[in-house]
């Protein structure tokens, strides 16, 4: 029966192998094979730097942090159900992390914050700890004793190896040593209740020269002859030393009365007691960050100011009115909707809100919001007429950056003057949100209240005062 093979942080040119990339939340369990290369480099171009290496935002924390998490946990199962994983040993990539802790010096627009980081690597995704320590070369030989089972594999692609890395694991057995100073670069760890093998081995360059050829349509490139021998190559060893693995290392499946009580050991059930104990704060660890996970969904939904459209653009824009000092809400009523009524002790408006995929807002929301304003004051209990409000998120599916026309067209414009609307671009409301989460400022949520207030057409609103920036430091050891 052949062998399912998975690669992840891997290409090889073969349809018979299945590939994943690191961000992926693929299990490892249905795959027999699995090479795998820890590499964090989608993480690391042109980032932010701190003390010489990069830093990662709190995003990208989490993700690299959940990412590694992932496939140790994968890898670490995946052994102990009699698979075998293959790790190529690329350089040890160190970045810092945000841990999600701050320190704040100061008050009001002098605060400054200090984000705390911390020291992250793409070994983090393994489950043996390694100890590498970055160190290059090609002259390695297998150890004397124990390693005859990688023999073949070595005497194929030894050549085509290079080390990046040494590593100081005494209480794994190496299998691969640099021929001067016997220091290790391979090691292989056996599972002691499956037949499952955990095995590091140095990297190999997967994408030479010879393995691509530029092609004149949309590919960019393909694989060579050469990278489909070499692959070929390649699957037939590594599947060669799967089996020499597995027929050295077959354990005994214990049968079922094996487990009957009156065989358990001291020990044992002192584990097992142990084992439900960490179990319980695993599952209490787990809907915690679960619901850490919906919060941040609820934080960020702030930020579809910046691309949302319909009703999760007036959600948000409902939320940032509040952080600003309003009290607002949708309107639905006998047969009225409107998409946003907020009000604050300085006066009342009515707000329609507009997104554009890629072009500016136009004229047409103005004559609904018109309508929405007449049918308000002819209800029995407003008295005062209040004021329009058209909010736009034009060109909503660019970066803001790129956003260079104007957020609404000259008609637009040139109607709101006319009749007294205020035109707001969702864009300048995401910023003074962010703001105030960060500050509270109250000052200038009042200006920003004022503006929006007594302006009319198209507003250029209060931008938020500049105040201490964000430093980093790395967390106490």
């Amino acid at each position: 029966m052949a062998r399912k093979i998975l690669t992840v942080g891997v290409d090889l040119a073969s349809d018979d192998v299945a590939e994943e990339d690191f961000e992926s939340k693929a299990s490892l369990l249905d795959w027999d094979i699995i090479l795998f290369r820890p590499s964090i480099e989608p993480w690391i171009s042109r980032r932010e730097q701190y003390m010489g290496k990069p830093s990662l935002s709190d995003s990208e924390s989490f993700r690299i942090k959940e990412a590694c998490e992932h496939w140790r946990r994968e890898i670490k199962q995946a052994v102990e159900s009699g698979k075998t994983v293959l790790v190529f040993l690329p350089e040890l990539t160190e970045v810092y992390i945000d841990t999600g802790k701050r320190e704040y010096s100061g008050t009001g627009r002098n605060r400054a914050t200090t984000r705390i980081v911390d020291l992250f690597s793409n070994y983090r995704s393994l489950p043996v700890d390694l100890q590498p320590i970055n160190s290059s070369g090609t002259s390695v030989k297998l150890v004397p004793k124990g390693a005859e089972l990688f023999a073949p594999y070595w005497a194929e692609f030894g050549p085509l190896s290079e080390y990046k890395v040494l590593l100081q694991t005494p209480t794994h057995p190496p299998i691969l040593q640099t021929r001067s100073g016997e220091r290790t670069v391979g090691v292989c760890v056996r599972s002691k209740s499956s037949g499952g093998t955990f095995v590091c081995v140095p990297d190999i360059d997967f994408y030479r020269s010879e393995f691509l050829e530029t092609t004149d349509d949309d590919e960019g490139t393909r694989w060579t002859p050469e990278a489909h021998q070499f692959c070929a190559r390649l699957i037939a060893s590594v599947v060669a030393l799967d089996a020499a693995l597995r027929a050295s290392g077959e354990v005994t499946p214990e049968p079922a009365w094996a487990s009957e009580s009156s065989f358990a050991l001291a020990s044992e059930i002192e584990l097992r007691s142990l084992l439900l104990e960490v179990e319980t704060r695993l599952e209490q660890a787990q809907r915690q960050k679960e619901e850490v996970q919906r919060q941040i969904l609820d934080a960020g939904s702030l930020r579809g100011l910046l691309y949302e459209k319909g009703k999760p653009l007036e959600s948000a824009i409902i939320g940032a009115l509040t952080l600003l000092g309003f009290e607002a809400k949708p309107f639905q009523e006998n047969g009225s909707e409107f998409d946003v009524v907020f009000e604050s002790s300085e006066g009342r408006l009515i707000g329609e809100a507009e997104g554009k995929d890629a072009k500016p807002i136009n004229v047409d929301k103005l004559r609904q919001l018109a309508m929405n304003l007449h049918e308000d004051l002819q209800r029995e209990e407003v008295t005062l007429p209040a004021k329009g409000v058209l909010f736009g998120n034009p060109y909503r599916l660019l970066h803001p950056t790129e956003r260079t026309e104007s957020p609404f067209t000259e008609k637009c414009v040139a109607a709101a003057a006319s009749n007294g609307t205020a035109l707001v671009e969702t864009r300048q409301l995401f910023v003074a949100a962010q703001y105030m989460i960060r500050a509270k400022d109250n000052e200038y949520a009042a200006k920003w209240r004022s503006a929006i207030l007594t302006g009319i057409g198209l507003l250029l609103l209060p931008a938020p005062p500049v105040d201490g920036e964000e430093s980093t430091s790395p967390a106490e050891q």
